[in-house]
């Protein structure tokens, strides 16, 4: 599943490096960080933890039909380039009445990859006569390792709400601005860091991963 390419080739890992994650994003790399580091008996100095963007390696191309899939062919990926156990997630919203699209398409819903204020738009514009009550959706996350001696552990994660009709809040991510968690008045970018990763998609994801990982780093 992993294509050839710069992938495929080895990468020069900054001394130090114990673990990379699959991410070129900046805000979810420090959004992993943090969740990790939270864990009891996971203690990873910052510069123990890279990411993809730090080696500049190339982004396999994610063909898979589940975030389960798309997980582990980042992570994969990552560990033939480096040597070192690979963490990787995918993760989107899945909304009630498209049938859970966008989905694994999330992030190039617009169909430009990456482009939050496209995606929010065209979303929003899909759903404007859809009825509050019906504006349910929820986002998922895939959390895989991978190590350098074939194990692979997956897990997934889950937060259920309600979708705004106009984004609010200047942080997070993505569909951040137009998703109020059930419970909550404020959207997930309303919310802080510690807010949202003790309630997220992601959190619970990668908590549930952080034993898995622990054990293969020797904690």
């Amino acid at each position: 599943m992993i294509t050839d390419g710069p992938t495929a080739h080895a990468a020069v890992v900054p001394a130090g490096a114990r673990l990379v994650l699959a991410t070129h994003n900046r805000g979810k790399l420090a959004e992993l960080r943090a969740i990790l580091g939270a864990q009891p008996g996971l203690d990873l100095p910052e510069e123990a933890v890279i990411s993809a963007a730090d080696l500049a390696t190339a982004e396999p191309v994610e063909d898979g039909t589940t975030f389960a899939e798309n997980a582990l062919i980042k992570a994969r990926a990552l560990v033939a380039a480096t040597g070192l156990p690979a963490v990787a997630d995918d993760s989107g919203l899945a909304v009630d009445v498209l049938g859970g699209a966008p989905g694994i398409f999330s992030a190039r819903w617009s169909g430009a990859h990456g482009d939050d204020a496209a995606n929010l738009a065209l979303l929003l514009g899909q759903l404007a006569d859809v009825r509050d009550e019906h504006r349910g959706a929820g986002f998922v996350c895939a959390a895989a390792l991978v190590t350098p001696d074939g194990t692979e552990v997956v897990y997934e994660g889950a937060l259920r709400g309600m979708l705004l009709r106009a984004p609010r809040g200047a942080g997070g991510f993505g569909y951040d601005p137009i998703l109020r968690p059930d419970g909550e008045e404020r959207s997930c970018a309303e919310l802080t860091a510690a807010e949202k990763n003790a309630i997220s998609h992601r959190g619970q994801a990668f908590r549930a991963l952080a034993p898995a990982i622990a054990g293969a780093l020797g904690a």
